[in-house]
């Protein structure tokens, strides 16, 4: 089973309905991943049509253009035109032509990939480098930051990007296990200093790494600097009637999207579709546990 197969878009059905895709229109996947979103818009624009995709991942990006081919096999004549970027989404604003989109899409957070593949570095339930970058060829690595930066560094961060309350306990447990190299040497330190708790509202367990490896995978990847400088640029590059679409995975993404929707609509710019966010059904969250948290929140612009 390749990594396509055993990738699955979420909230695929709600997706496509709050873009409103027409025929011939252009449409933005500002997180390309495996194409799962962009493979279902594309089959629904047409010939005249144009997507255009980011992501600055750059295995993602091979795999993408491998889906993205065996599409255009399939369908020939009436595959839209497609024009991909290997680059961060914070940079669309740069990349396109004001008021220029009838949508655009944005499925924030880590992919299927990225967990999936232990090499990557993003899970703790397979023991691999810890690495965590989107894009390998640039930045700091996990390992660089939980074995070079301070204590109350490593406990802030804990904190702020992973909500976790614990987080002095582990910054302080980290510290004292240096070197730490792997993500299964990490989860154990953590596991250790702060053990399993179930947390106000959550219907499991959470595993108790699971916020500290959030923590420092926003963190490397600067995830909310680039989630805030594409909500930001939005309003400018949709047309008139153009639908804005985000996916969330986390209360920190959720609440920049909300934010930034309501900003949007107090300053004309937006009609909010969605008075509270789209969620997965029964059927969806048995197929793909992974939808069990997102939230899709839409606007269209005025």
């Amino acid at each position: 089973m390749n990594e396509y197969e055993r990738h699955v878009p979420v909230l695929l059905q709600q997706t496509i309905r709050y873009l409103n895709v027409r025929r011939g229109g252009t449409y933005v996947d500002a997180t390309l991943g495996l194409a799962g979103h962009s493979s279902a818009i594309a089959r629904e624009l047409g010939p005249q049509g144009k997507l255009i995709a980011f992501d600055r991942d750059p295995e993602a990006m091979v795999l993408a253009r491998q889906q993205l081919d065996a599409l255009r096999n399939e369908l020939g004549a009436a595959m839209p035109e497609v024009i991909l970027h290997d680059v961060e989404f914070s940079q669309a604003g740069e990349r396109l032509q004001p008021a220029s989109l009838d949508g655009l899409l944005a499925d924030f957070g880590a992919s299927s990939m990225h967990f999936d593949d232990a090499h990557r570095g993003f899970s703790f339930q397979a023991d691999g480098p810890l690495d965590m970058r989107m894009n390998p060829r640039q930045g700091a690595t996990a390992e660089q930051v939980v074995n070079q930066a301070g204590e109350k560094e490593l406990a802030d961060l804990i904190y702020e990007f992973g909500e976790e309350r614990r987080s002095r306990r582990i910054a302080r447990a980290i510290v004292r296990a240096r070197p730490i190299t792997t993500t299964a040497q990490l989860a154990r330190i953590v596991a250790a200093a702060a053990p399993a708790m179930k947390h106000k509202g959550a219907r499991h367990f959470l595993h108790p790494a699971t916020r500290t490896f959030q923590a420092l995978r926003i963190y490397v990847n600067a995830e909310l600097e680039e989630i805030g400088a594409l909500l930001k640029a939005a309003p400018g590059l949709l047309k008139p009637g153009g639908r804005l679409v985000v996916i969330s995975f986390h209360s920190l993404e959720d609440r920049l999207a909300k934010d930034a929707l309501r900003q949007g609509a107090q300053q004309g710019a937006y009609e909010v579709l969605t008075r509270k966010p789209a969620t997965a059904d029964a059927e969806e969250t048995d197929r793909n546990p992974r939808s069990r948290s997102a939230k899709l929140r839409a606007a269209e612009r005025k």
